[in-house]
């Protein structure tokens, strides 16, 4: 028996295991056969477990991720036009980008798609992609067609850092003492989702603006790039929850998190048509692909005054375990869903 197969019941299923247990396993495995004589393991420089995989090129860090967004698991049937599947699925790949403060370049996309697809609803997906593409110089460059009984959009994006120190944004390096900010405004994405699926009605103004905020985000490029030349070393995007990414955070560097909820900038439209549960779709809702990110104070001043977005202290980096939520006198706040996991039934 391996040492692997020691710290894990092969016989288990995968919603057993859960979504971050079996990328663990896979982790694990994978770096089994590492070997340093080997060019490829020698200059990696960040493998699974973050946003995007890093190694060193000639003469810049390179960094690659791939990402999937398929029907009835990601997005629900017949409630996209084609054009906004095409987007998103791009953004979700750009915002990984944006969260290691890297540049993007090349895209190569996956599809897989039922036989009876209108060839110009896959060219109105397309346009979508390429119309968030654009705007950021990234070059659709080839991929892959398959047929299959739902749709399926795997983008692969690869990337350069711009950072002449070499250094970029990850995970792993949060320090008791920093602050715990956050770029922009959230929930608005799951108050969209939860609208559409539950057929609420809204002022048109409201409709619209929430429907966009699902379909429609806006990867921080840009912002995550500022991170970086202002010192921040640590960042994740908010793609399955506030609370579940901060986790992923504190694990991934040892440390625990202490966020004030009465500071969670919370987007006024989600605040007017969902005032009961607007904290809970911006703690736990998720897709917002916003960015979080980790400093001392005063690199979080400096990212303040320089950022054109909004920038919120919600919290510090303090030493121990998890994510500790308290409202405005300190008090701890128990939250049931932290956020979004593959294979846990809901």
């Amino acid at each position: 028996m391996t040492q692997i197969q020691a710290c894990y019941n092969f016989a288990m299923k995968v919603s057993e295991l859960g979504e971050f247990g079996l990328i663990d396993l896979l982790a694990k495995m994978a770096n089994v056969p590492r070997d340093n004589r080997i060019a490829s393991w020698r200059q990696l420089r960040l493998g699974i477990g973050d946003d995007a995989a890093a190694w060193q090129g000639d003469d810049s860090i390179q960094l690659a991720t791939v990402d999937s967004f398929i029907q009835d698991v990601h997005f629900p049937s017949g409630l996209a036009s084609w054009d906004e599947l095409g987007w998103k699925a791009m953004a979700v790949n750009l915002s990984d980008i944006a969260a290691m403060g890297g540049v993007p370049r090349y895209a190569l996309v996956s599809l897989a798609l039922p036989e009876n697809t209108e060839v110009d609803d896959v060219t109105a997906l397309y346009t979508g992609m390429i119309d968030l593409a654009k705007q950021f110089g990234v070059a659709i460059i080839g991929g892959n067609i398959s047929r299959a009984p739902l749709v399926a959009i795997t983008i692969a994006i690869l990337c350069t850092s711009t950072n002449r120190d070499r250094h970029i944004l990850t995970r792993s390096t949060a320090e008791p003492g920093e602050l715990v900010a956050v770029t922009g405004e959230l929930g608005a994405a799951a108050a969209g989702l939860e609208m559409l699926t539950k057929r609420l009605q809204f002022d048109p103004q409201a409709t619209v603006f929430l429907r966009n905020a699902f379909f429609h985000p806006y990867p921080r490029i840009a912002e995550g790039q500022l991170l970086v030349d202002h010192g921040v070393k640590t960042a994740i995007d908010i793609s399955d929850g506030l609370i579940s990414d901060l986790n992923q955070v504190c694990k991934a560097s040892g440390v625990s998190a202490r966020v004030e909820i009465d500071r969670v900038p919370v987007e006024p439209t989600v605040k007017a048509q969902f005032s009961g549960k607007s904290l809970e779709l911006a703690l736990s809702g998720g897709e917002d692909y916003e960015l979080l990110f980790t400093a001392r104070a005063e690199v979080v001043d400096r990212v303040k005054r320089a950022a054109t977005c909004l920038i919120t202290v919600i919290g510090e980096i303090v030493a121990g375990k998890g994510v500790t939520l308290v409202d405005r006198q300190g008090n701890p706040i128990s939250l049931g869903k932290a956020g979004w996991e593959h294979f846990i039934t809901r």
